[in-house]
């Protein structure tokens, strides 16, 4: 199971509980061509094949472009990607849990390399706030789905 850098410069984790079902929210976040459509901070988004291990998807958020290659997918429960963007090496947990009728959408993420250790607190304030609106953008997205 893949986890995020325990020792990097910089960490964030956050949740959010989400009044969905699991497979909208699961649909919703998976479908990484659509991420645009919901998530403003992303201006477009291209997966390279199925959602798999080892497939690669290509991104923009605030001014970076960003391959991003599939870690590790548990239907429904986990989406752990990662890669290099500018120096800093991310890895991204996503771990969905159902309650009831809700979804608690749990996020982590990790930046190491150079850039990050020359600016940590900015960069962890950026990543924070960049989860934090993905986060938003996700629940409302979903909840207005319903």
């Amino acid at each position: 199971m893949f986890t995020i850098d325990e020792s990097a410069p910089v960490i964030v984790r956050l949740s959010t509980v989400i009044d969905a079902p699991l497979e909208r929210v699961w649909a919703l976040h998976t479908d990484i061509d659509a991420w645009a459509d919901w998530n403003a901070d992303v201006d477009e988004a291209k997966l390279d094949g199925p959602l798999l291990p080892g497939t690669s998807f290509r991104w923009k958020t605030h001014g970076l472009d960003i391959t991003s290659t599939v870690r590790e997918i548990v239907p429904g429960e986990r989406l752990v990607w990662g890669g290099p963007a500018n120096g800093i090496e991310g890895v991204h947990v996503w771990t969905f849990e159902p309650t009831g009728d809700q979804v608690t959408v749990h996020t982590e993420e990790s930046w190491s390399g150079a850039p990050v250790e020359a600016a940590t607190d900015e960069l962890g304030q950026a990543l924070n706030a960049s989860l934090t609106n993905w986060l938003a953008a996700l629940k409302s997205r979903a909840e207005q789905s319903a």
